[in-house]
């Protein structure tokens, strides 16, 4: 199979007052029916941008077609995976009988479109959401992403996609067209490429439908923006535990299996200390028990240039060292691609701080500690 990258303009795409794509480029309108077409057809897949990252979508009501991304993905069998639709009214006609509870109705008008899941009771009768997708489950997670690209491809196949990360199973998720192609060239048929994504990590995802609700994936939408937006059942949410029981059912991806590694070993510091020497110290210690060749650096907050100096001046050798960034929005959207990069520069090991888990930190350190090999506290 060969995988086509065809490159799309986000911004010649509006939606009218249907929640229907209105085209500005001809170019992008004719790529996205054809993407459309492919989705429509079974076992059809098509790589596309949201705004948290790339997504592997085919129809979520066509079994063959989810087969498929996992297939295409090596993804474990029963991983849940999310639904994302471009409007309600394109959920209740495909999905008759869906029940949106009213205790959702505040998130749903500030975050949708955008970064949020919320997990919705399988119809009792009639289901039609392929069984792949909820793998057992009595709930199904959706969404409705923001990007311009990855609504208006909904939108024109008119069928609710079921689409994880489109990258290869246990690797960081991608954030580019070109991520995607490195990890699913020859196993897709099409990349539509809309640019490089906003947020950077996946989706929140939200369970109102128990007392008190319950946040399974930290994500796009912080737990601090839940509190102030969804009202009264909201202000008690529950943070979920990060990762499942090897035998326990999830509910929503990420919560299983090993996610989010680049082939590099990853060694996160968890450091409340400013000081560079003794940290580096410290991580020389844990790179001495190791024995690589090549080592890569990413700064956050504290442990920035002097850190890397210090290190460098322990370990005798380069270190390669990137900064994701002071603000937890850029650390998020930088942070699988530069874990990439890393391994293209053929790094063995990864060293990156951790930040406080506040608005964005919440969500980046899920992704961290789920990468990560081995985790030094200071």
């Amino acid at each position: 199979m060969t995988t086509r990258h065809i490159k799309v303009d986000k911004g010649s795409i509006s939606f009218d007052a249907n929640n229907k794509p209105v085209f500005a480029d001809n170019n992008t309108e004719a790529s996205l029916k054809e993407a459309a077409e492919v989705l429509r057809s079974s076992g059809g897949v098509v790589a596309f941008p949201t705004e948290t990252v790339y997504g592997l979508g085919g129809n979520a009501l066509d079994t063959a077609s989810v087969h498929a991304i996992y297939k295409a993905k090596n993804r474990p069998a029963d991983n849940p995976l999310i639904l994302h639709i471009s409007s309600l009214d394109q959920l209740k006609r495909n999905i008759p009988g869906v029940e949106v509870p009213e205790v959702y109705k505040p998130l749903i008008e500030k975050f949708w479109p955008g970064p949020l899941t919320i997990l919705l009771p399988v119809p009792r009768e009639n289901n039609p959401i392929s069984p792949a997708c909820t793998v057992g489950q009595s709930t199904f997670a959706v969404r409705m992403p923001a990007h311009p690209v990855g609504r208006a491809l909904i939108a024109l196949s008119d069928v609710p996609l079921a689409a994880p990360s489109a990258n290869a199973s246990t690797r960081p998720s991608t954030t580019t067209a070109q991520h995607v192609i490195s990890d699913l060239n020859g196993k897709i048929p099409m990349v539509l490429d809309g640019g490089a994504c906003e947020v950077g990590v996946e989706s929140t995802v939200v369970d109102g439908l128990c007392s008190p609700p319950m946040l399974l994936r930290p994500g796009g939408v912080s737990v601090e923006q839940i509190r102030q937006v969804g009202g009264e059942p909201w202000k008690d949410v529950i943070i979920g535990k990060a990762t499942a029981g090897a035998h326990e059912k999830v509910r929503t991806p990420g919560m299983k299996y090993k996610h989010y590694s680049p082939r590099a070993n990853v060694l996160l510091i968890e450091s409340k200390s400013q000081n560079a020497s003794d940290a580096a110290q410290k991580a020389f210690d844990y790179i001495k028990t190791q024995k690589v060749n090549k080592i890569g650096v990413l700064m956050t907050r504290n442990l920035g240039h002097d850190f890397v100096e210090s290190l460098q001046n322990a370990v005798g050798t380069k270190v390669v060292a990137k900064d994701l960034g002071k603000q937890g929005s850029d650390i998020s959207r930088n942070l699988f691609g530069f874990l990439r990069d890393m391994d293209s520069e053929g790094v063995e090991l990864i060293i990156v701080e951790g930040i406080d888990e506040s608005d964005e930190g919440l969500a980046v350190m899920n992704r961290l500690r789920k990468a990560s090999s081995s985790v030094l506290s200071l």
